[in-house]
């Protein structure tokens, strides 16, 4: 996307890529054809403006826990994408669990197969081609938006920044780089990660379509969808509502079963976020919609049909893993009680607001402040969610009128300070006895669940 001063949309492309899945646990992408479609998406949306318009700097947002290892020279991938969603290191994981109360200290994040650490870990172990540029000095491992910085712009630069370096699970997030007791646990050497900089940093230029631009912002997508309507208000939970559904809210503090982030760090300021993670939004229907053979727009018409039928069943949510506050990576997912696609889907749309709610309850225990959510992403377009989520959780919903949240961030991280503070749709509390109800049910199915996860469930 390129936007103007003041956030208007000039231009945008897309370029679709695959998302290939084995099993329940190892999920990727092309590293290639990841890299490929960020070129010619970007070469489509350039070429379409006139040349005396000006483009004074450019940045990237990227999901934060992917990783990916290439090599230090031509930036030519070593490994594919692993995705934030894959497991594949679940057993390692496992066998580090004694070692997990320091480090949740060191890194803000519990110990789970979805951060870098263990997929780097496992890469190092499996892949051929990793572990022979490692014995020949050439290997880079790192964050997604490492491995795109490197092979976008010139002179493949070798940067981190704390907001994706912290998802590998080998930073200190309070010192601001590696930590060296990290990356001997989880067996990653040190020198085979990219140099810490700051979110704002002069990472070198972006060549495309006959221009020249330099590159001054890299950061995580869900912290960038933050800064879309400003700057991030202490009084407020924000949630974006993607693949995975996130609520964040500014916090130094920590909270039982929330994790810490960095949002930002430039040489002026650090600022932290307390953070939930409900790892089934978008990816939960998508995965509905293909097994009823239907399309996810359909199988979300279809919910909308029937979420007011109170026969509808309970889902418990455990796809891509179960985040906050429960970390349960190997959770069955499972619906409670029968009905057809459109039950199910509204099932499903209920279970991600009863997880947000679970994360936003933990998270006003330890900033009572909050007195509005933010909404922003895919799902929010939907009304009757904004309405459920403003029911129970007791606070407005706002929902500003955003073309793309995490893109119209980063444009006011870039320079576009003059943008207006959006229109937002606002959805007011009233009391909803039966969705409450709907939800003690389901409190009390989930608690069930995770003393006895292996019974089965009818439905």
């Amino acid at each position: 996307m390129v936007a103007d001063q003041r956030g208007n949309i000039l231009a945008q492309a897309e370029r679709r890529i695959a998302t290939q899945r084995s099993g329940t646990d190892k999920v990727e992408h092309s590293a290639t054809a990841l890299l490929r479609s960020l070129q010619q998406a970007a070469e489509a949306a350039i070429g379409t403006l006139p040349s005396s318009v000006e483009i004074a700097a450019a940045g990237l947002a990227t999901q934060r826990s992917s990783i990916a290892c290439w090599d230090r020279a031509s930036a030519k991938p070593l490994s594919p994408v692993l995705s934030w969603q894959d497991r594949r290191a679940a057993r390692r994981v496992r066998s580090l669990a004694k070692e997990a109360p320091w480090v949740e200290d060191l890194t803000g994040l519990k110990l789970s197969p979805h951060y870098g650490a263990t997929k780097l870990d496992w890469c190092l172990r499996h892949l051929p081609e990793v572990r022979r540029a490692r014995r020949d000095g050439t290997l880079v491992a790192g964050p997604l938006a490492s491995f795109a910085v490197a092979g976008l712009l010139e002179g493949q630069p070798c940067f981190a920044d704390p907001v994706n370096g912290a998802r590998t699970q080998l930073m200190d997030i309070r010192r601001g780089g590696w930590s060296e007791r990290l990356c001997d646990l989880f067996g990653v050497p040190q020198q085979i990660l990219p140099s810490c900089v700051p979110n704002r940093h002069d990472f070198g230029h972006l060549s495309v379509a006959g221009r020249r631009i330099p590159f001054t912002v890299l950061i995580g997508d869900q912290p960038a969808a933050l800064f879309a309507s400003g700057e991030p208000e202490p009084d407020v939970a924000y949630m974006n509502l993607g693949t995975g559904a996130f609520v964040q809210c500014l916090s130094s503090r920590r909270a039982p079963g929330l994790l810490q982030s960095i949002l930002w760090r430039d040489a002026e300021r650090t600022l932290y976020a307390l953070e939930g993670t409900v790892n089934g939004a978008g990816s939960a229907l998508e995965a509905l919609a293909k097994r009823h053979g239907i399309t996810s727009g359909k199988l979300m018409q279809a919910s909308q049909r029937r979420d007011a039928d109170a026969a509808r069943p309970l889902f418990l949510n455990g796809i891509g893993g179960l985040g906050a506050p429960y970390w349960r990576p190997a959770f069955r997912s499972r619906f409670i009680g029968r009905g057809d696609a459109g039950q199910q889907a509204a099932a499903v749309i209920e279970s991600i607001l009863f997880l947000l709610l679970e994360n936003l309850e933990r998270m006003q225990g330890t900033v009572p402040g909050l007195r509005r959510i933010r909404i922003s992403g895919g799902l929010a377009q939907l009304d009757g969610l904004c309405q459920k989520l403003a029911d129970l959780s007791g606070l407005p919903v706002e929902r500003p009128r955003l073309h793309e949240a995490t893109a119209l961030g980063l444009a006011r991280l870039l320079g576009a300070d003059g943008m207006p503070a959006a229109d937002a749709a606002r959805f007011e509390s009233h009391p909803a006895n039966p969705l409450m109800a709907r939800r003690r049910r389901w409190q009390a199915a989930m608690q069930e669940a995770l003393r006895d996860p292996k019974k089965k469930r009818p439905g």
